[in-house]
Formats: C-alpha cells, structure tokens, sequence
C-alpha cells in the first residue's frame, strides 16, 4: 500500500497486539482496544491508522463501531481525522493518555448512566447562573443555535452540532470556567451517544421544544424557570440516551 501525498512511510502499521473482539458494548471496547494499540509501540506519533474497513476486519466488529470509536477518540484530542487522507495518531499522546484515562474513558454504559447524571446536576447550575449572568450578545448566540436547529430538524448531524452549542453558550453565560470545562468533558465522552439518541425527527422536536423554554426564561432572567426547564430537558434526554445506549 502506498501513502498519501505529503505522509511519510509506506504503510499503515499492522495492529499486531490485537485480537477479536464480541461485538458487546462494541464501540467502548474497540476504543479501549486503540488505546491499547498506541500504547503497544508499534505506532507512533503522526503515524496513520489503518483504515475502517481494515481495523473492522482485524476487530471482527462492524464498521460503524469503529467509526464511532474513532469519533470519540478525536473528541478525546488522541486521534485527528484529514479529510481525504486518513486518521492519525497525535503527538503528545503520552501527556494525553493519562488525562484521558483519568477519566476512565467513560464511554461503555455503566460510567455513562453516571456521566449523564453528572451533567444533569451542571446543565441545571448553569442556565440558573445564566438566567442571571447572560450578555445581550450571549442571548442572541443562543437564539441563534435555535434558529439552526430549527432549520435542520432532519439534519441529524447538525442538528447535534447546534444543540451542543446551545449548552455551551448556555455555560459560557454562566461565568464559572471550571464549569464550563467539566462540562465540555462530560459531553464530548457522551457524544457518540447523543448522536445515537437524535435519530429521527420527533426527537428534534422534542429537544427543540425544550430548548425553546429555557431559552425563553434565560432571556426573561428567571433564574428558577431556566433550571426547571433544564431540569426537564435533562430528564427527557437522558432517557432518550438511555434507551440509545440499549440498543449497542
């Protein structure tokens, strides 16, 4: 196999070090399996991964598995996707794995019932201290996530990309940096379900509906009404991504 233009080598490394997995709880075991491999030696910084139908075949595992893995993994800050050219290995990654792994990559069910309790508690904290704290500008960056979402209620994909948007101006808003950031931790380790959960449109217009009533009392400054609404919000996506998480 001969490289990309402008990638250095020859080939993508073999993933010696690994063997098939059971397709349960596929997508937490191949990512736990690729941290395994980068740890092996046998692939170093900017050295670029087989690809999916390659790493499937290898894993005995469906390809939408390991892309998900994969997704999660660049979330993570590990890997990096180049369109047209392939996934790639970071530098760094000995500074990187241990953080990441302090979190115990939280992406199989059991830590992932409990990041979404985790996130219920900040989500509400947040858009109470918002409802209180929030620029004119910020407001309309709210609104704004709103308007795309609701042009892109079968856009899944986007869709997603505007709700997590929602939230993090929402804690942005909030004024409290350390909330913002372990909020934006737990979400990227959640994310590959949320995509899962948004998968047709009567969740879309569910979600934008609850969107829509924190929102407004964000921009109303009620404080007590943005944590109720996001109290509902919370409850009503995590069973969403509850039951998502059955379906892996």
């Amino acid at each position: 196999m001969t490289s990309p233009a402008g990638v250095t080598g020859t080939s993508a490394p073999r993933l010696g070090p690994l063997q098939t997995i059971e397709p349960v709880s596929a997508v937490s075991a191949v990512t736990r399996r690729l941290l395994d491999f980068f740890t092996s030696g046998e692939i170093a910084a900017g050295d670029r991964l087989p690809a999916e139908r390659q790493l499937a075949a290898q894993l005995g595992v469906g390809r939408s598995a390991v892309r998900e893995a994969l997704a999660a993994l660049e979330l993570l800050g590990i890997v990096s996707v180049r369109p047209g050219s392939g996934t790639y290995l970071k530098g760094s990654v000995s500074e990187l794995l241990p953080q990441t792994l302090s979190w115990g990559l939280w992406l199989g069910e059991p830590k992932t019932v409990e990041l979404i309790q985790v996130r219920t508690v900040l989500e509400v904290q947040v858009a109470r201290l918002a409802a209180d704290l929030a620029s004119d500008d910020q407001r309309e960056a709210i609104e704004a996530t709103l308007v795309t979402m609701r042009e892109n209620r079968d856009e899944f994909r986007v869709f997603v990309e505007a709700d997590m948007r929602f939230h993090q101006v929402i804690a942005e808003a909030a004024g409290n940096s350390l909330l913002t950031d372990l909020l934006t931790t737990v979400r990227s380790l959640i994310r590959v379900w949320v995509e899962r959960a948004v998968n047709d449109v009567a969740h879309t217009n569910l979600t934008l509906g609850e969107h829509t009533a924190i929102a407004e009392a964000i921009a109303a400054r009620d404080a007590d009404a943005a944590a109720a609404a996001m109290d509902r919000h919370m409850k009503s996506a995590g069973e969403r991504l509850l039951s998502s998480l059955g379906d892996s």
